[in-house]
């Protein structure tokens, strides 16, 4: 099981950056493809990015294509998310999420493909 604490989050304008980190220990973080998840007010959760276990492939929800970039050190068992051109319908709490398989071949859009999740860290963006 791979243990994941999320931070980073916090009250910005519309317009504005946030970069979130999520730092990972226990099991392996160098084989797992990992993602980042949020879930709005009264809403399902939803994928918002997600990147290889070896960093080379990543994939981004429509909604936050060019304004959101996911990066991973894995010498630092961290993944980030940088959040730029913030906007109100991007707040949420968001979740880091590492792969049960080992070596994905792509990145899953599907969280039940993800076996372990940190508590979440909130986001929240004013007009």
């Amino acid at each position: 099981q791979m243990q994941l604490v999320e931070s980073g989050g916090g009250l910005v304008q519309a317009g504005g950056s946030l970069r979130l980190s999520c730092a990972a220990s226990g099991r392996s973080f160098s084989t797992q493809s990992m993602a980042w998840f949020r879930q709005g007010p009264g809403k399902e959760r939803e994928f918002v990015a997600g990147i290889r276990w070896s960093g080379g492939i990543t994939s981004y929800a429509d909604s936050v294509k060019g304004r959101f970039t996911i990066s991973r050190d894995n010498a630092k068992n961290t993944v980030y998310l940088q959040m730029n051109s913030l906007k109100p319908e991007d707040t949420a709490v968001y979740y880091c999420a590492a792969e049960n398989a080992r070596f994905s071949t792509y990145v899953s859009r599907d969280e039940a493909t993800y076996h372990d999740w940190g508590q979440g860290t909130q986001v929240t963006v004013s007009s």
